[in-house]
């Protein structure tokens, strides 16, 4: 084993320093750049977005199927026999088409 003097010792630990100073001043800049989440949005903003859609879609369909099981949905509604929105409609329509076409055939027997 070689033995090495004083002086080249205390150059082996400068230079240690220097290399550690080096590598600290860049480390700190790494993480400044890493911690900066404004710049990493805007570098990852598609991946922001289409994280953004599915928690918004998972949160969506997890708030319908929880009001779906408190408040009966529309199966409960069904086996009641009350009738839809939908069916509602249709009934109205089909009742007004009803009325014109009466209006109609009143109005074409009618002698002018």
């Amino acid at each position: 084993m070689t033995s090495r003097t004083p002086d080249e010792i205390r150059a082996s630990i400068e230079q240690n320093r220097q290399q550690l100073a080096v590598s600290l001043e860049k480390l700190r800049g790494e993480v400044v750049e890493l911690s900066d989440w404004r710049k990493q949005l805007v570098a990852h903003q598609n991946e922001v977005l289409i994280g953004a859609g599915v928690a918004g879609f998972v949160l969506g369909g997890g708030i319908a199927a929880v009001g779906s099981l408190i408040f009966g949905g529309r199966r409960r509604r069904l086996r009641r026999g009350s009738t839809s929105l939908t069916d509602a409609a249709i009934a109205t329509a089909a009742g007004s088409i009803a009325n014109v076409a009466e209006s109609i055939a009143a109005s074409a027997a009618a002698p002018d």
